[in-house]
């Protein structure tokens, strides 16, 4: 099944072959992605992220952090309530963001289960090095947009597609957990479908407004 897993456009194309996986490209969003066999079961997935170290303590982890937290926080209202989404077993920008002052739930499928933080809506959610992962973006990326209220920042931190020459000595698609892959054309359609206001930051960090008012 060749279905582009984000916007549902079934003529994909071969984008490029490794020794493990293939790749195809979404010929509508440009979403890279490997094809859904090569995907791992939860047990090895999670087996792969225990060994992360995301020490929310770790001076150079949060430097890394700080490209989101600076930009967003120029971006919202003090009083601003959000959702770090995807946290990790230590949810370090939460940390960090709840140190200027911010609340700040946690969820993740896998340490911070509790789907009660689902049932409510937030002024920003981020989600640092996730979107990658996920093996259903399409359902997960609308959730997102739900849980946001009105004016409210989804934040997205993840390295970007270039071009096919640049991805196939890419170190970040040799990462087995990663499985989506994006560039600034998919974020540029995202938002130009979903009504968003568009911010790139950087190489890595991506901002997107939801409108104040419904079209």
């Amino acid at each position: 099944m060749n279905e582009c897993p984000l916007c549902h456009q079934s003529d994909s194309e071969f984008y490029h072959q490794d020794k493990r996986r293939i790749y195809r490209q979404c010929q509508r969003c440009q979403l890279v992605f490997v094809e859904p066999h090569f995907r791992l079961d939860a047990d090895a997935e999670k087996a792969c992220y225990d060994h992360h170290q995301n020490d929310p303590y770790n001076d150079g982890y949060r430097q890394f952090l700080s490209r989101m937290s600076t930009p967003l926080c120029e971006r919202i209202n003090t009083d601003a309530k959000g959702l770090d989404f995807g946290c990790g077993p230590g949810p370090a920008l939460a940390y960090m963001l709840r140190e200027h002052g911010y609340s700040v739930n946690l969820f993740d499928i896998y340490y911070h289960p509790d789907p009660n933080p689902l049932s409510q809506t937030y002024d920003f959610v981020t989600a640092t090095e996730v979107i990658e992962h996920l093996y259903q973006p399409d359902i997960i990326w609308s959730q997102w947009l739900n849980l946001l209220n009105p004016g409210g920042w989804l934040g997205v931190m993840t390295k970007m597609v270039i071009d096919v020459e640049a991805f196939a000595s890419w170190h970040y698609k040799n990462d087995v957990t990663h499985v989506c892959f994006y560039s600034r054309a998919t974020f540029e359609y995202l938002a130009n479908r979903d009504g968003l206001q568009l911010d790139f930051i950087g190489n890595d960090v991506i901002l997107l407004r939801k409108p104040e008012h419904e079209s």
